[in-house]
């Protein structure tokens, strides 16, 4: 069976799934009445009265898959992302019904069916969802079931469209030609010709069957955007738009409405939200005051190895720049031998560098030197989780050198983050690890903390790139 259609497609779905929830529903009574969970069942409401629930588990159920995306068409969807939206959804759906019960004051009914049902319907929903995207696939890949586009505009944007969808057959599109009027009719990129002119829209339009129209203008050319989107609506053919600029915008652009007048924002910062930037600050002093009662006896014995091995300071504290462009202290270990502010404050440690002391050396391969951030983050100068601040020497040079650079600082520093746990630590790219940064940034949520801060856990202290 092809399916052509996206709304055929989604109808075909919930039909699925209302299936799928019935299915998972009934096992959750049988697991838990009948089958290995019935030892120690009471059965105080019959199997009709369970199975009455389904008349507003489905719909709310449908509502929730609706509200997390899972009915939009699995053509680019990651997998692990359709799975944290089954998960969520069903969470959310769990907890409901567990509320409702508890609101009508109905104490009869088994919670540990529904925790059963919660499991069962997690892992059918996710096979079935896995099954629709691998057959699919296939179908794309042997040239079945593909949207025909048509790209309006060549430039740098057109070109990186036609290379994601060649390097990604199984998204199941197909790039028949572009209209340009700088760029001579024949011109080919990888196979795919310059057909005419922007003119010629509406006279190919009728006799193409094309399913969408991707406006792919050049910079020069976007005074005419208004009339060609004009041409483009006017086909009755769903259009888009893909700019020039992708460079600027982020991957995940977010858009205000300001009565009526539409504004992209250049950069989205979940953390510039209230509520996130509360929810991370609350993490970040319980995290960092159970980290400092728990690495205080490993602190405890760097103080005396410090002392007891070369003369100064237990503490260095380091100038660098946070939270919008702001320099505070930051604290370590001192890894390495007193030297002059000047001499410090204009040079990276290079490998084999004769001011680390061997106790230094140690520290900084394990990270144990960076523990007194910790008292860092309890003040709010830093975050556990985070891009790595850098000095003000250094923050100079690289905004003029790397685009995007002072991005990072419209979030708190991190002891750990997206880029470490990569392996961008040390001697290592710099803007490698400023791309790792910003992707930290624009799709920051507490889920993605946890993992990075299980990553430094797991692979994270130990540091090869550390001199």
């Amino acid at each position: 069976m092809i399916i052509d259609n996206e709304k055929h497609f989604s109808r075909l779905h919930i039909l699925i799934d209302i299936f799928i929830i019935a299915l998972s529903y009934a096992s959750a009574w049988a697991l838990r009445f009948v089958g290995i969970f019935s030892n120690t069942a009471v059965r105080a409401k019959s199997f009709q009265e369970y199975m009455f629930l389904l008349i507003f588990i489905i719909p709310a159920y449908l509502l929730l898959y609706q509200a997390f995306d899972l009915y939009t068409p699995l053509r680019m969807q990651g997998r692990r992302l359709v799975l944290a939206n089954v998960i969520k959804a069903n969470t959310l759906g769990l907890l409901l019904i567990i509320a409702a019960l508890y609101i009508v004051w109905e104490q009869y009914y088994s919670r540990l069916t529904f925790l059963i049902f919660y499991f069962i319907n997690i892992a059918l929903e996710w096979i079935v969802r896995m099954a629709i995207f691998y057959v699919l696939r296939d179908m794309r890949r042997k040239g079945l079931n593909q949207k025909q586009v048509l790209l309006v505009g060549y430039s740098r944007a057109a070109e990186e469209y036609i290379d994601r969808i060649q390097e990604n057959p199984q998204w199941g599109y197909l790039v028949r030609g572009i209209l340009d009027d700088r760029v001579d009719a024949g011109t080919e990129y990888k196979g795919i010709k310059v057909l005419g002119r922007i003119a010629n829209l509406p006279v190919i339009l009728p006799i193409s069957h094309l399913d969408e129209i991707a406006i792919t203008l050049g910079l020069g050319e976007y005074y005419r955007l208004e009339k060609i989107v004009s041409m483009c609506e006017k086909s009755g053919v769903h259009t888009k738009f893909i700019p020039d600029y992708n460079n600027i915008i982020p991957t995940k652009p977010y858009t205000e409405d300001i009565q009526g007048l539409p504004v992209i924002n250049i950069r989205y910062v979940p953390l510039s939200n209230t509520f996130n930037f509360m929810v991370k600050r609350i993490m970040d002093v319980i995290g960092s005051l159970i980290a400092i009662v728990v690495s205080s006896p490993v602190m405890l014995v760097m103080c005396i190895l410090i002392k007891a091995t070369s003369p100064g300071p237990l503490i260095y504290k380091q100038e660098r720049v946070g939270l919008h462009n702001k320099t505070f202290r930051m604290y370590k270990f001192r890894s390495m031998e007193i030297q002059s502010d000047e001499a410090e404050k204009k040079a990276w440690t290079v490998k084999n560098d004769p001011r680390v002391t061997g106790i230094g050396r140690f520290m900084r391969h394990t990270s144990i030197d960076e523990l007194p951030q910790l008292f860092n983050i309890l003040k709010g100068d830093m975050s556990l989780v985070g891009p790595r601040p850098e000095r003000p020497f250094f923050v100079e040079k690289f905004r003029e050198e790397i685009p995007r650079y002072m991005v990072k600082h419209q979030v708190r520093p991190g002891l750990t983050g997206w880029a470490q746990v990569n392996g961008f630590r040390g001697d290592t790219s710099i803007r490698k690890r400023i791309d790792c940064d910003l992707y930290y940034i624009e799709n920051w949520s507490i889920g993605f903390d946890i993992k990075i801060l299980l990553l430094t856990f797991f692979k994270g202290f130990v540091n090869k790139n550390a001199y």
